[in-house]
């Protein structure tokens, strides 16, 4: 859950550019379907928080938080707005719109500003403001803003707090070093080795001999059905329309086909194009010498370089191009010289150009019998687009008119398909690592997004070439597993449950033993029942990094420790408890040429310009003075989760 926030707020720069993203606007345009939300008159007042002179309104945090949501829903399909919020998202938002607020008002009181022209200059740049040209679009911007339920000067005002956090948090980090002692001092400790051992003392161990009666593992199931949830599971109704969807297109026709041609002549008439070498001098005397010259030794290049001259080379032009690059004279020059000879000097603005042709490609054109075949092709197909296109026109127009599927597949003269039961993740439910097919992928986000069934919606898959009419066929919410079809899982959960209390007893006295001295074997003898055998360990450091964040937890746990300590750890679902045993720890020896010193410099480097970051961040919130209003932040949370405020 909020994985996305909390490694970019935990990356090298996040604590500079997460005041950045975390505006509103930033958020707004990261999510792909946002509007407005109109938070007016919520009950707790109008304020979330106030900073200095400055306040943070419920409105414009519920639209935040909003958008922030519909983000991280990219990411995982089956997120709610209350687990998100649960997750950590009120707590990360709140503080990234209070501190762009106080950095605002701090550099305000100390004159810095964002100027116009500066947030001018930024606006230009978002992505989403671009037209089809990849030019700024006022248009389009002014639209989105619309969709998006923004102003003019919200976009400025969030804009410009960005550019001050920006002013204000990357010069504090920037250039910041740590210590060669600090350095290598730490670069040892991630060339450490460690000793020590492992044991696993499982609940199953004590669980009772004798299976549970019916009416207990009833009642277990009944006070742990949360357990055994089964996630909510659609099933997906679709039809792809598709250019081999057209029954019929007619063919183009041969008036059609000529008027293509005849549109196209300059690509169909015979051309030629001229590859060139020129110099150019200043008057028709030095062109002439020198074309005298190169008539001699045969090689403009070399007279020209041997008089302080530097030839060009033009590549494959027509005589319009060549004309418009030179002069019409050089150009007609050029095009009635002999390929490998020089063209009479000619002049331009520039001065006078020998010029020899070194290259003459000539394309004899096609006639309109022979463009026929590649004219006809290129017709149909846009006979068939357009037609592909007049199909999702009706197909719209049916959905809007409140049509359902069935009918809009018979009104199409198509076949509708459904899914087999999905998962908002897109696998099939009940078939282990299944998913569903390719076409229907792009479909299942939206379909989660459903409020019902039987509402048609129409999606683009491929633009242009394909699109989908789909609805929900079958929606079945998030419920409990029958106890007859898990009763298996269900009986063993209890008997971890049953020998969960007494694993932990064990574990505490085993643990005990391990503090007076007493050998991991020998100790593990206490426990009265058959255990694993305890697993030795003896690995560097290193060896964490390429488990790839997956390092099980009492390995952690065993390069946390002390030397000569023993700790005891909890079990994932009551299944067990750790013991966790270190008896040595191997420093490295690190020298300041070695190459680990340098990565680590770099790495140490950036943890203290962020922490210097950091401290700025921290100091300028406690200068301006930050104050939340509970009551404000829960009716924002209240009116986001559906729940009504008391």
């Amino acid at each position: 859950m909020l994985g996305f926030f909390r490694s970019f707020l935990k990356s090298r720069i996040g604590v500079v550019v997460a005041l950045l993203f975390l505006g509103l606007i930033a958020l707004a345009f990261a999510s792909a379907d946002v509007t407005g939300s109109g938070f007016g008159g919520i009950a707790g007042g109008d304020r979330a928080a106030k900073v200095g002179s400055s306040r943070l309104g419920t409105a414009e945090l519920a639209k935040a938080l909003t958008n922030a949501f519909e983000q991280e829903r990219q990411r995982q399909p089956g997120l709610t707005m209350k687990q998100f919020l649960d997750a950590g998202g009120m707590d990360t938002i709140i503080t990234g719109l209070t501190d762009r607020l106080a950095m605002a008002e701090w550099g305000k009181r100390h004159g810095m500003v964002a100027s116009n022209r500066l947030v001018d200059s930024e606006i230009v740049k978002i992505q989403a403001f671009q037209g089809v040209d990849g030019k700024f679009s006022q248009t389009t911007y002014e639209q989105l803003l619309a969709q998006r339920g923004l102003t003019d000067k919200e976009v400025r005002k969030d804009l410009g707090q960005g550019l001050l956090a920006r002013q204000l948090l990357l010069p504090a980090a920037f250039g910041a070093q740590m210590a060669d002692e600090s350095v290598q001092r730490y670069a040892a400790l991630l060339t450490e080795k460690r000793v020590g051992t492992i044991a696993t003392i499982p609940s199953l161990a004590f669980a009772p001999a004798s299976p549970p009666d019916a009416n207990t593992l009833t009642a277990f199931y009944n006070a742990n059905k949360g357990r055994y949830m089964q996630p909510e599971r659609r099933t997906i109704r679709y039809l792809v329309v598709d250019e081999a969807s057209l029954k019929t297109v007619p063919a183009p026709t041969e008036a059609e086909v000529a008027n293509r041609y005849k549109l196209n002549t300059a690509v169909y008439a015979p051309s030629e194009q001229r590859s060139v070498t020129q110099v150019i001098v200043p008057t028709e005397a030095a062109a002439k010498a020198l074309a005298t010259e190169v008539g001699n030794s045969g090689s403009l290049e070399s007279a020209a370089r041997a008089k302080g001259l530097v030839p060009s080379k033009l590549e494959n032009q027509t005589r319009e191009a060549l004309g418009n690059q030179t002069a019409k004279a050089v150009a007609d020059a050029a095009f009635a010289a002999a390929q490998g000879t020089l063209a009479a000097p000619a002049k331009s603005g520039l001065g006078w150009h020998v010029v020899k042709v070194d290259a003459v490609k000539r394309n004899v054109g096609k006639t309109l019998d022979q463009a026929r075949p590649e004219l006809v092709a290129a017709l149909t197909l846009e006979k068939r687009r357009a037609a592909l296109s007049d199909l999702a026109a009706q197909a719209e127009q049916e959905i809007d008119s409140g049509t359902g599927l069935a009918d809009i597949a018979k009104t199409l003269n198509l076949t509708f398909a459904t899914t087999q039961p999905l998962a908002a993740d897109g696998s099939i439910y009940g078939k282990q690592g299944e998913k569903v097919g390719e076409e229907v992928a792009p479909l299942v986000q939206a379909a989660f997004a459903m409020e019902r069934e039987g509402e048609a919606q129409l999606a683009e898959i491929t633009p242009g070439e394909k699109f989908a009419i789909f609805d929900v066929g079958q929606l079945t919410a998030a419920t409990p597993a029958p106890l007859d079809q898990i009763k298996g899982t269900v009986t063993r959960d209890w008997a971890v449950d049953q020998g969960s209390a007494k694993a932990k007893a064990a574990a505490d006295k085993i643990l005990a033993a391990l503090n007076k001295g007493t050998p991991m074997a020998e100790a593990l003898k206490l426990a009265g029942v058959a255990l694993p055998a305890a697993q030795p360990i003896d690995m560097p450091r290193a060896a964490l990094g390429q488990m790839q964040g997956q390092v099980p937890a009492p390995l952690a746990l065993l390069f946390a420790m002390a030397k000569g300590s023993n700790k005891r750890l909890e079990g994932p679902d009551k299944q067990g408890w750790y013991l966790v045993s270190l008896k040595d720890i191997v420093i490295g020896d690190v020298k300041r040429g070695d190459q680990v010193f340098a990565q680590a410099a770099r790495s140490f480097a950036a943890d203290a310009g962020d922490e210097l970051a950091q401290q700025l961040r921290a100091a300028i919130r406690k200068d301006v003075g930050v104050e939340r209003n509970e009551a404000g932040i829960k009716a924002v949370r209240d009116q986001l989760t559906g729940t009504n405020a008391q």
